[in-house]
């Protein structure tokens, strides 16, 4: 059974799907032929039945007594017999031994049920089973007590005997035969019929999947993303190809966002990277030529390959920050943090950064469910940009109230048009390229904000200088340390 089993399923789908319904159309024509078999079989029998009992026979007591004396020979004539001759009729005494009337076709083999209605003869007594002859053919009885003298008023049971009645079931037994034989055959073509079909039914179901299919050979095969399956209908089809649509897009938008990080990356890394490799070789070719730089432009090469050195440092790191999946950030590390502790920290480091700026803070207690580590440098990174870009002396405000950060600068601000851009990899003002950054900086903050729930926006203050507006739903406060 098992190993039919795993032939079963090695099979194709639509090899599957056509032996299911056949089955199932052979199972459901199956009940229904042997019900219909059996319903006919009952009807023609309630029909010979019928015939048995409406064969009356008027017997005398001493036809009866001559047929008893000289039983099991035969007494010849049946009077008033109301049938054609190919009935059965013979008299059962309790012992089961059959007197037969010499008329009678053939002799019926008596039954149990019969000798009891011999021993045991009541009116209205009778019983219709299917027996056999002398011969072995199948023969259908009515089984009474025997009434001598008519039907009337005087009509008496003659004590110890049963009348049975029968009929050849032969042309009964060729009719249900007929009958097996059309339904064997009708099952059969019916059969054949839904095997058919539903191999028709699963090639057209099922090809849709084929086209599935060949579109995914077909990517995997030549690394075309922009390949779509028309979608028709909203069965399961028609999502499993919106599905698959919407992975290549995604892959797609994944790769050209890729390719994109690579070749911004590259962009950006050439820049120090050419002015290292510049600086080093003055370096390099003052110790090969004994000609050495004067101290002042010696320690100033210095200080630009260290500041090319740090800014390549920084460069990398929000680069693997960038790189990073989005379930590698929002796994286990994630936590409840109390979002004014974060942003204090990040004032700390903010006030190193530019000591001669003045910063405020006003912060109410906010808890959220973040990366602490990398929600603290998403606010250190708009931190920052408000410290490069404010005024020496200048003053930066930093608001909590509901959830909502505001870190307010008093600089230059960004011109309307820019805003769209200045959340994108890479993206730089104008005005900002000659500072020192990656560009990246914003987009850390975009996507580490966008982790947490919550959303980030920059906007033009009123009296000059820029917004920056970070918003993050709350969480329940974690309940305190036991020491």
């Amino acid at each position: 059974m098992k190993g039919l089993f795993r032939r079963f399923r090695s099979l194709p789908l639509r090899s599957r799907l056509a032996l299911l319904v056949a089955a199932a159309v052979a199972f459901a024509v199956a009940a229904v032929s042997v019900t219909c078999w059996f319903i006919v079989q009952g009807k023609l029998y309630d029909q010979v039945d019928t015939q048995l009992g409406d064969a009356n026979f008027r017997l005398t007591e001493p036809q009866i007594t001559a047929l008893l004396a000289t039983c099991p020979k035969s007494v010849a004539g049946t009077p008033d017999l109301q049938r054609p001759r190919d009935y059965y009729v013979q008299v059962v005494k309790p012992s089961g031994a059959a007197c037969v009337f010499s008329d009678s076709t053939g002799v019926v083999k008596p039954t149990t049920r019969d000798k009891s209605i011999a021993a045991n003869p009541d009116r209205g007594q009778e019983a219709f089973h299917n027996t056999t002859d002398a011969d072995g053919n199948d023969v259908r009885v009515r089984t009474t007590p025997l009434v001598v003298g008519g039907f009337g008023p005087g009509a008496q049971l003659y004590p110890n005997v049963a009348l049975t009645v029968g009929v050849s079931l032969r042309d009964t037994q060729k009719t249900l035969n007929d009958l097996a034989l059309v339904l064997l055959l009708v099952s059969g073509i019916g059969v054949l019929g839904a095997g058919a079909a539903g191999l028709w039914v699963a090639r057209a179901g099922l090809r849709p999947v084929d086209k599935l299919t060949e579109t995914v050979e077909h990517v995997a095969r030549t690394e075309d993303l922009t390949v779509r399956i028309p979608v028709e209908g909203n069965d399961e089809i028609a999502r499993l190809s919106e599905s698959f649509n919407s992975m290549t897009a995604s892959l797609a938008s994944s790769r050209e966002l890729q390719q994109q990080l690579i070749a911004d990356a590259g962009h950006e890394l050439r820049t120090p990277l050419t002015s290292l490799r510049t600086n080093i070789e003055l370096l390099t070719r003052s110790e090969e030529t004994g000609r050495p730089i004067p101290p002042a432009d010696r320690k100033a090469l210095l200080a630009s390959v260290t500041a090319q050195m740090t800014e390549l440092a920084a460069l990398i790191g929000d680069l693997q920050t960038l790189s990073r999946s989005d379930e590698a950030h929002a796994g286990d590390r994630v936590e409840v943090v109390a979002l004014q502790d974060t942003v204090e920290a990040a004032l700390r480091r903010a006030r190193l950064r530019g000591p001669e700026l003045t910063i405020t803070a006003d912060l109410e207690p906010w808890f959220v469910r973040a990366e602490p580590s990398a929600l603290e440098r998403a606010i250190v990174n708009i931190l920052d940009n408000a410290v490069k870009f404010s005024p020496p002396g200048g003053t930066v405000d930093v608001r909590l109230h509901a959830g909502e950060l505001s870190v307010r600068d008093h600089g230059p601000g960004i011109p309307t048009d820019e805003l769209p851009h200045v959340f994108d990899r890479f993206w730089r003002s104008p005005d900002a390229r000659a500072l020192p950054g990656s560009g990246l900086g914003l987009s850390i903050v975009a996507r580490t904000v966008q982790q947490a729930g919550g959303e980030v926006s920059l906007r033009p203050a009123e009296d000059g200088g820029t917004i920056a507006t970070v918003r993050l739903p709350g969480a329940p406060a974690a309940p305190p340390e036991l020491p």
